[in-house]
């Protein structure tokens, strides 16, 4: 949709993001990647990307499981911050959105 393409087009625009990341979130298959941007995502370090991010995701949905007490709670957002980059994660049912930035740009 035109909107998607907008925003997609908005945020890899600023100077302190590296990259981004759509991956499917489909429980049956593997993660893989839908559409990326930025160099940081190119080929298999994308995949690897991918996989740990997919990976952390599902680590800490399953923590909120078993912390709730058979409430259901779900990650809305998460943010990681290393030395160098940040990950910005925003999870949805069928996708995830994956933002790396530069926090030294900001």
């Amino acid at each position: 949709p035109p909107e998607l393409e907008q925003t997609l087009a908005t945020l890899i625009s600023h100077r302190s993001v590296l990259g981004y990341l759509v991956l499917s979130r489909a429980e049956s298959e593997p993660v893989s990647i839908i559409r990326h941007a930025g160099v940081v995502f190119e080929g298999e370090q994308g995949r690897k990307y991918a996989s740990a991010v997919h990976k952390i995701v599902e680590s800490c949905t399953t923590g909120l499981k078993e912390v709730g007490g058979g409430e259901t709670d779900e990650v809305r957002f998460m943010r990681i911050r290393t030395h160098r980059h940040e990950l910005l994660i925003s999870p949805d049912p069928r996708y995830l959105l994956v933002v790396l930035q530069n926090p030294s740009m900001m």
